[in-house]
């Protein structure tokens, strides 16, 4: 009886050693998954270290491409249109970026340039822009 016993010993420790391979393979499993997900918030604070060109191609070049606007020529980017406009410091920028201006009052008139609150653009990210804007136009 010795030679069947010694098998059913070895069934049983090869499913003890299966066991503890599945185990090893799963904690390998989520210890990658949590590494990645770790990565991947990591990589969501890298898109809060936007440059200001970066936020600058992101929320405004579509209507200021090269610092000009589609909408108003008078109103560009461009340092003589800001002054003209006395719109002359980083934080004007930002006041011009949270409050645009008033409504049209005709509806043909374009509506002119959307606001952009704090829950669209962190005031870190209208400051970054806002310097790329006075350093580059």
């Amino acid at each position: 009886m010795k030679g069947p016993a010694r098998t059913g010993d070895a069934i049983v420790n090869l499913k003890g050693e299966a066991m503890r391979f599945s185990r090893r393979i799963i904690l390998s499993l989520f210890a990658a998954s949590l590494f990645l997900s770790f990565i991947s918030l990591s990589g969501r604070g890298a898109s809060a270290e936007k440059s200001g060109e970066a936020l600058f191609q992101e929320h405004c070049s579509a209507c200021h491409p090269n610092g000009d606007n589609i909408l108003n020529r008078k109103k560009t980017l461009h340092k003589k249109d800001r002054e003209a406009n006395n719109i002359r410091t980083a934080e004007d920028i930002v006041k011009k970026m949270r409050n645009p201006g008033p409504a049209p009052t005709h509806p043909q008139d374009w509506a002119g340039m959307k606001m952009f609150d704090q829950t669209k653009i962190s005031d870190e990210d209208a400051l970054k822009i806002a310097d790329y804007i006075l350093k580059t136009f």
